[in-house]
C-alpha cells in the first residue's frame, strides 16, 4: 500500500484517486472547492462517469479514500502527489496553467518530507521543468522532490475501464529512479510501460490526441465528399478499417469532436508549434474541418426547413459531446443550438444526463423529460449524441409526433433505407445515396 495525494476532483482526479484506492492504496483527494468536497463526503459525485459512484462508495467504506480541502492533510503521509487540475484553453489557444501553478506553489509551501510530484494534467511540453522550478522557488526550506510526467489517456464514459486496462502507461522525468517508482504504482495493471525524458512524455500525450482528432476530421472531410459524389461514408470507413495499417477506430463521421481534450489539445499543440517557429498546417486543417462540420450540419437543417429556421421548433436528441458523460464542454450540439437560436429557432432538447449542465450555458433552451417530448410538435428532429437509448426509439411514434417527418442523423445511428421506408425525410452525414441511386442532397 502506498500513500498518495491527488490534487483536483474533476474527471481525471476523481478517476485517478478512486482507481488507485481500488488497487489497495490509501488516497487523500484534495480540492479547494469546499462545496464540491462537502458533496463528495455525502456521496454526491461532481461528474457523471459510469461506475464511478459505486467505486467511490466502496473505497470510502473501506477507508482507502478520503476527501479534504486541506493540503496539509493530503500531504501529511503522502509519498506521491498527483496534480490533476484543469488546463483550459486561453484566448490564443495556449493552455492556461494557473491551476497547475497554484497547486505546485501550495505543494511547495505545505510539504514536510520528500515527495514525488506527478503531473497528470495535460500540460504543454516543458511544464515539468517549469513545475520543478516553481516548487524549488516556493519552498520555505529545501526538501528533496522529483517531478514526473504521467499523462492520462482516459476517455470520458469509459474512464475506469481505461485506467484499469490501459494500452500503455507513460512516465517521463529527469530522475529515472523517480519515474520508475511512479511506474511501480501501475504494475498491478500489467500494461506496457514507457519511460522517457519528461518533455518527450508530455509530447506523447499531445501527439496522441492530435492524431486521433486528425482521424475524425479526415473522415468528416471524406463524408462531405461522399455526399457530393453519392457514396456512403459508413461503408467507406468500414472498407478502410479492414486494412491493418488503418484500422477501424475513430473513423465515424458525424458532428465533429468536442469535449475537454481534443479541441484544446490540438489548439495548444498548434500554439506551441507557432511559438517555436514551425508551421502546423495539418493541425490547423484539423481544427478548421471540425468547425466546418458543425456549420455543415446547421446548413443541412436550414435547407430542409426551406432555408429558414426563424420560428421553427427544432428537436435535438443529445447535448453532451459524446455518450456516457455529462460533459458539454465544446459540445457540437451546443454550438449548433446557439447558431440556430441566433437565427430565430426554438430549440427543444433532451439528454439522459447532461441537461442540468446546459441550463446555465443555454438558459432559453427548452429541456424536456424524454425523446418523445422532443419530437412532439417539432418541425425537424436532429440527433447529435449517439446515446444507446436513441437507437431503440419507436420511430413510428416519433414520426406521428413530428409536425414534419424530417430527421437529421448527425451521428449516423439509423439505417437510411429503414428510415425512408418509415416515411422520414432522412439526412445522415456523408450518406450520399438514398437507396434509389440518387444523391441525398
Amino acid at each position: 500500500m502506498k500513500n498518495i495525494c491527488v490534487i483536483g476532483s474533476g474527471y481525471v482526479g476523481m478517476v485517478t484517486a478512486t482507481c488507485f484506492a481500488d488497487l489497495g492504496n490509501k488516497i487523500v483527494a484534495v480540492d479547494v472547492d469546499e462545496g464540491k468536497i462537502e458533496k463528495l463526503k455525502q456521496g454526491v459525485m461532481p461528474i457523471y462517469e459510469p461506475g464511478l459512484e459505486e467505486l467511490v462508495e466502496r473505497n470510502v467504506n473501506a477507508k482507502r479514500l478520503y476527501f479534504t480541502t486541506s493540503y496539509e492533510e493530503g500531504l501529511q503521509d503522502a509519498d506521491f502527489v498527483f496534480i490533476c487540475v484543469g488546463t483550459p484553453s486561453a484566448v490564443d489557444g495556449e493552455a492556461d496553467l494557473k491551476y497547475v501553478r497554484a497547486a505546485a506553489q501550495t505543494i511547495a509551501e505545505k510539504m514536510t518530507k520528500p515527495l514525488i510530484v506527478v503531473n497528470k494534467s495535460t500540460v504543454p511540453v516543458g511544464t515539468g521543468d517549469w513545475t520543478a522550478e516553481i516548487i524549488r522557488n516556493a519552498q520555505p526550506e529545501p526538501i528533496d522532490f522529483a517531478v514526473v510526467s504521467c499523462p492520462e489517456f482516459l476517455r470520458e464514459g469509459s474512464a475506469i475501464a481505461d485506467f484499469m486496462n490501459p494500452d500503455r502507461n507513460v512516465f517521463g522525468s529527469t530522475n529515472r529512479e523517480a519515474a520508475e517508482e511512479v511506474a511501480h504504482l501501475y504494475d498491478p495493471l500489467g500494461a506496457v510501460t514507457v519511460i522517457t525524458d519528461i518533455r518527450t512524455s508530455e509530447m506523447i500525450k499531445y501527439a496522441s490526441n492530435a492524431f486521433l482528432a486528425t482521424r475524425i476530421s479526415f473522415i468528416n472531410e471524406i463524408s462531405i465528399i461522399c455526399e457530393r459524389l453519392g457514396a456512403d461514408v459508413t461503408e467507406v470507413a468500414r472498407g478502410m478499417g479492414y486494412d491493418k495499417r488503418i484500422g477501424p477506430h475513430f473513423l465515424n463521421a458525424g458532428a465533429g469532436f468536442g469535449g475537454s481534450c481534443f479541441p484544446k489539445d490540438v489548439k495548444a499543440l498548434a500554439n506551441m508549434a507557432l511559438i517555436h517557429g514551425t508551421h502546423p498546417q495539418l493541425l490547423n486543417a484539423v481544427m478548421e474541418i471540425n468547425d466546418f462540420q458543425r456549420k455543415h450540419l446547421g446548413m443541412k437543417i436550414r435547407q430542409l426547413l426551406d432555408d429558414s429556421v426563424d420560428g421553427k421548433v427544432i428537436g435535438m436528441l443529445g447535448l453532451a459531446f459524446k455518450p456516457n458523460t455529462d460533459d458539454i464542454r465544446d459540445s457540437p450540439a451546443l454550438t449548433i443550438a446557439r447558431t440556430l437560436m441566433n437565427q430565430g429557432a426554438k430549440i427543444r432538447a433532451y439528454d439522459p444526463v447532461a441537461m442540468e449542465n446546459v441550463k446555465d450555458e443555454l438558459p432559453t433552451i427548452e429541456l424536456v423529460e424524454n425523446p418523445y417530448a422532443v419530437a412532439d410538435g417539432a418541425d425537424i428532429l436532429v440527433v447529435l449524441t449517439e446515446w444507446n437509448e436513441f437507437k431503440q426509439l419507436d420511430m413510428k411514434r416519433v414520426k406521428k409526433l413530428l409536425n414534419e417527418p424530417i430527421l437529421v442523423d448527425g451521428r449516423n445511428i439509423y439505417k437510411p433505407q429503414t428510415m425512408r421506408e418509415l416515411g422520414f425525410v432522412y439526412r445522415g452525414v456523408g450518406r450520399g445515396f438514398n437507396g434509389e441511386g440518387v444523391r441525398s442532397d
